[in-house]
């Protein structure tokens, strides 16, 4: 289970509870990080990707408004329903494209179409500063990746929309990264990435819909030609030996 999993799992315990309520703060770092047996920056990391959930809100220094807030319930019939269809591991990887190319274009479309405040964009523009860490592995990437394409799908003022891909996130970690060793070279792909991920913010931020739109489509079928993926893994594909013709 990862770290924010064990977060996310005690936040909904408690409220369940009604130890903590919608509004509620939860303990600090210190705190917390004793209580679930995890160290401070798994703690903090953890807060970040409930943030970029849209589960909690963090403001620093002191006051009233201080600290990390509850507010949104992280429990709700749909996303029961998809962890447990993807805790069974039966999502085609093909249909998780799909999902995202339709999900995700939309999403960027409609961000780059609305009037957005200046803090909306600030969990995607933290993100991607630390994607530009050249110290990551593959894994710490992917895991920050995943949460931009979440934090950006949440732009576009959807909660339906956010709700899915928050609860794809896992999906699309897994197989980002299990693509990763088909990749003909790491170091030059994660450039691409990073590159490609600012484009599609900075379409988002000037107001250009069909660009952003085009772009996260480009960004998404780009992964799978440089991991020689087929977009839809059909087993026809396969079995036909064109699985690498098929690649869009």
């Amino acid at each position: 289970m990862r770290n924010y999993e064990v977060v996310l799992g005690w936040v909904e315990r408690e409220l369940g509870a009604e130890r903590l309520r919608i509004g509620g703060r939860l303990p600090g770092e210190r705190a917390l990080a004793e209580q679930l047996g995890i160290s401070r920056p798994s703690v903090r990391e953890a807060v970040r990707v409930l943030e970029a959930m849209g589960v909690v809100r963090t403001a620093t220094g002191s006051g009233p408004d201080a600290g990390t807030v509850i507010v949104a319930e992280p429990v709700s019939p749909l996303t029961a329903v998809l962890r447990l269809h993807l805790a069974t591991n039966h999502l085609p990887m093909g249909d998780v494209v799909e999902t995202r190319l339709l999900l995700e274009s939309w999403a960027a479309r409609e961000a780059a179409g609305r009037e957005l405040a200046a803090g909306e964009l600030k969990v995607a523009e933290e993100l991607l500063d630390r994607m530009d860490d050249g110290g990551l592995s593959p894994e710490e990437f992917h895991l920050l990746d995943a949460e931009f394409h979440v934090a950006l799908s949440g732009l576009a003022g959807n909660v339906l929309i956010a709700a899915v891909m928050a609860s794809l996130r896992s999906a699309i970690h897994g197989y980002v990264l299990a693509a990763v060793p088909n990749l003909p070279d790491w170091e030059e792909t994660v450039v691409g990435l990073r590159a490609e991920h600012r484009a599609i913010l900075a379409a988002v931020r000037g107001g250009e819909p069909e660009r952003a739109a085009g772009l996260v489509v480009a960004h998404i079928q780009g992964f799978y030609q440089a991991a020689q993926l087929a977009p839809y893994g059909t087993a026809e594909a396969e079995d036909d030996g064109r699985a690498d013709d098929q690649v869009e």
